[in-house]
C-alpha cells in the first residue's frame, strides 16, 4: 500500500491514539499546574530560609523524581498504579506516572523561575504590609508570569516525549501507534507520519507558549 492508502487504513487507530495521548496529556499538566505549581513556590519561599528542613525533603523528593529514568520510573510504579486504579493499562493509568514526572518538572521549573524574581518586588510587597497569600497571589506569581508560562510550555513538550514511552507498559498513544502500526509492521510512512505529527504538535504548543509568554511579559 501507499503512504496515503496506509494512513487511511489506519485512521481509527491513529484517532485513538491521538485521543489516548490527549488523556495522558490532560491529565498529566493539570496536576502539573494544580500540584506543581504550588509546590514550586513552597520550595522557593522554604529556600529563602536559613535552613529548612522542608525545602531539603521537597528538593531531595523532587531530584529524585526528574533524575529517575523514565521508564524504569514507570516499570517501578506499575504495582503501585495497580493498587490504586486497580489496572496498570490504559491511558488514564499510565497518567499516573506521568503525573508525579510533570509534577516534579514543574515546580522545579517554578522555583527557578521565581528566584529570578527581583528582591525589590519582596521588599515593595513587606513596605505595603501585605499577608502572605497577598504576596504570593499579587507580587511573586503577577512578576514571574512569563516565565512560569514558558515553564510550564516546556513541562508539556517534555511530557509530549514521555508519553511516547508509555506504550510500552500499555498506556498507548500516538508513540504506541508508531511503533505498533509503523515500525513492527514494516509501514515505515506511517511511523514516519506519526513522528511528523508530534513534532508538529510540539511546534505549535511551543509557539503557542511562546506567544503568550511574549504577551504577559510586562517588560516587553
Amino acid at each position: 500500500m501507499s503512504i496515503n492508502e496506509s494512513i487511511r487504513y489506519y485512521l481509527p487507530e491513529l484517532w485513538q491514539a491521538l485521543g489516548e495521548t490527549g488523556i495522558m496529556m490532560g491529565i498529566s499538566i493539570s496536576a502539573a499546574i494544580l500540584l506543581g505549581l504550588p509546590l514550586g513556590v513552597l520550595m522557593y519561599l522554604t529556600r529563602k530560609q536559613a535552613f529548612s528542613l522542608a525545602y531539603e525533603g521537597l528538593n531531595l523528593i523532587v531530584t529524585i523524581i526528574r533524575s529517575f529514568p523514565f521508564l524504569l520510573f514507570v516499570v517501578a510504579l506499575i504495582p503501585l498504579t495497580r493498587m490504586l486504579l486497580g489496572s496498570s493499562f490504559g491511558p488514564i493509568p499510565a497518567s499516573f506516572p506521568l503525573s508525579i514526572v510533570a509534577i516534579s518538572v514543574y515546580a522545579r521549573l517554578t522555583e527557578q523561575v521565581l528566584l529570578d524574581v527581583p528582591e525589590d518586588v519582596t521588599l515593595l510587597a513587606k513596605s505595603l504590609g501585605v499577608t502572605r497569600w497577598q504576596y504570593i497571589r499579587s507580587f511573586l506569581l503577577l512578576e514571574a508570569r512569563s516565565g512560569l508560562v514558558l515553564a510550564l510550555t516546556t513541562t508539556i513538550v517534555s511530557m509530549v516525549s514521555y508519553s511516547t514511552v508509555m506504550g510500552i507498559v500499555g498506556g498507548g498513544g500516538i508513540g504506541d501507534f508508531a511503533i505498533r502500526y509503523g515500525y513492527q509492521r514494516y509501514e515505515y510512512g506511517v511511523m514516519y507520519f506519526a513522528i511528523i505529527l508530534m513534532i508538529v504538535m510540539v511546534f505549535i504548543l511551543q509557539w503557542a507558549g511562546n506567544t503568550t509568554a511574549k504577551h504577559l511579559d510586562k517588560r516587553k
